[in-house]
């Protein structure tokens, strides 16, 4: 019997519940479980704790404790983490900044579909090589 593949699992960081949503949505069409949703970067970090998802959604700009600092956080819990930030235009900084910090790859709003499955399997299949 071939053994199923699993599902790989995604933690969505966002803190409007629109793009948690549409994130959702992407993820679930492609066959990707949804393990968590966090609306702030201090959830984040508590529910990737508990959660250990194959790769985090991370938004940059959060109140209470931004996407940069749960970053810096997540990988602190777990050097290999692989976490996508979720920016908007003009956060270019940010984004070079989350990348020293660890950060695996990047999306940018506003995205497709596509554009979001292309960048994902290209962040997975990289973190498994």
């Amino acid at each position: 019997m071939g053994q199923e593949e699993k599902k790989a699992t995604v933690l969505i960081t966002d803190d409007t519940i629109f793009m948690r949503r549409r994130l959702r949505e992407i993820f679930e069409a492609n066959d990707i479980e949804v393990a968590g949703e966090a609306g702030t970067g201090k959830e984040a970090v508590e529910l990737y704790e508990k959660l250990l998802p194959d790769f985090v959604t991370m938004d940059i700009a959060m109140p209470d404790m931004d996407g940069l600092q749960a970053l810096k956080a997540i990988r602190e819990i777990d050097p290999v983490a692989v976490v996508i930030m979720v920016s908007s235009m003009g956060f270019q900084e940010k984004v070079l900044k989350a990348i020293r910090l660890g950060a695996k790859n990047f999306i940018v709003k506003p995205f497709t579909e596509d554009k979001v499955m292309e960048i994902v399997t290209k962040t997975l299949e990289a973190a498994h090589d």
